[in-house]
């Protein structure tokens, strides 16, 4: 899901830092101190995820848990996955470097999406409805982060367009697993540790049948 240097022109890559500069410092704003530690964990685990990649033609696959990130860190996700990146682009050369913005973008954005999917949907009252929410979070956050890398791709020029339309298609399946994986690791975590899971409002409080 990365996208190496060489590929997009300055023109997308400057728009990438620009708008990863701006997320990255509205997201960054109010940081409590105690979420530090909660963060880094998730760091950690997005940077492991990602560092398995399964290859498909010219391109490639593999779980980034951004939809998990996004559920548990709320905000704070963008920078985390920021971090992660940073990480994975310098230690084992994943991704460009030029491109840092452009790919977290590309998986930050989708994870701040997964945190209010998430959100909404634990407002309703149903049964597992943090394991269904969770799945919503982890799939559609793999879908925007498809469509987000196709349209980058696009703006590299006719010649790649036939990729993006693999890359896409690649997605389709990698969205029931990480939308499985969310599904049961909220499930988990809302039973033995509900406040690991970001949430601007909690259903327990004001639940409203569906």
């Amino acid at each position: 899901m990365h996208i190496a240097d060489g590929v997009l022109p300055l023109a997308s890559i400057a728009a990438g830092w620009a708008g990863t500069g701006v997320a990255a410092g509205l997201t960054l704003r109010k940081v409590p101190f105690e979420a530090l530690p909660k963060a880094a964990v998730m760091t950690s685990a997005f940077f492991v995820a990602s560092l398995i990649h399964v290859p498909l033609g010219p391109t490639s696959i593999h779980l980034t848990l951004n939809g998990l990130v996004g559920i548990v860190l709320g905000p704070l996700a963008f920078p985390a996955i920021l971090v992660g990146l940073i990480l994975q682009a310098l230690l084992f050369q994943h991704g460009g470097v030029l491109t840092i913005g452009v790919n977290t973008l590309m998986m930050g954005l989708p994870a701040l999406m997964a945190y209010k999917i998430f959100d909404v949907a634990c407002r309703f009252n149903f049964r597992h409805r943090e394991a269904v929410a969770g799945f919503l979070a982890g799939a559609l956050s793999i879908f925007f982060s498809g469509l987000f890398l196709a349209l980058w791709l696009v703006t590299a020029g006719r010649e790649f367009l036939a990729i993006a339309k693999l890359a896409l298609a690649a997605f389709l399946p990698l969205m029931v697993v990480e939308g499985l994986v969310c599904a049961a690791v909220a499930a988990f975590l809302a039973k033995v540790k509900p406040e690991m899971l970001e949430r601007t409002s909690h259903a327990t409080d004001n639940p409203v049948s569906p």
